[in-house]
């Protein structure tokens, strides 16, 4: 399991962020990278346009679990507007709401990484699940 906690923190990472001081710009970094190297995998792999592999299952989880850590914190007062953010303002209006909305994807997280899915058909069931709390999120807290 380190070898994959490891192997998905450089995959997050390998974006060097030129976007440091900037939340908003740190944010759609971050979920850029979830999409691209997270999400993109399971989706394929689920549909089976990918071969299933469990050790990049576990590694795509892990960035995700790292995004549930991270998020939270890059959406500061004052980073409603700028950078074309699809964040809505309802999230600093309904903060407690917001946060719980990010625990409930944290552990939908955690289950499929317990889960260790070592087939398609144990990925299909964690994933809707994870799938389920990104939308839920999204409905809230992101313009379309």
């Amino acid at each position: 399991m380190n070898r994959v906690l490891l192997t998905a923190s450089i995959l997050l990472l390998s974006g060097a962020s030129w976007a440091a001081d900037d939340p908003i710009l740190q944010r759609q970094e971050l979920m850029e990278n979830m999409k691209d190297e997270a999400l993109k995998p399971l989706v394929g792999m689920n549909k089976g346009e990918l071969p299933f592999d469990a050790e990049a299952v576990l590694a795509s989880l892990a960035i995700m679990r790292h995004v549930a850590d991270e998020a939270p914190g890059l959406f500061p007062v004052g980073s409603e507007t700028g950078h074309d953010t699809e964040a809505r303002s309802t999230i600093w209006e309904d903060w407690d709401g917001f946060e719980q909305k990010n625990a409930d994807f944290a552990a939908a997280v955690d289950a499929a990484l317990e889960a260790a899915p070592s087939s398609r058909e144990e990925l299909d069931p964690a994933l809707k699940k994870v799938l389920g709390t990104c939308k839920g999120c999204h409905d809230d807290y992101r313009v379309d």
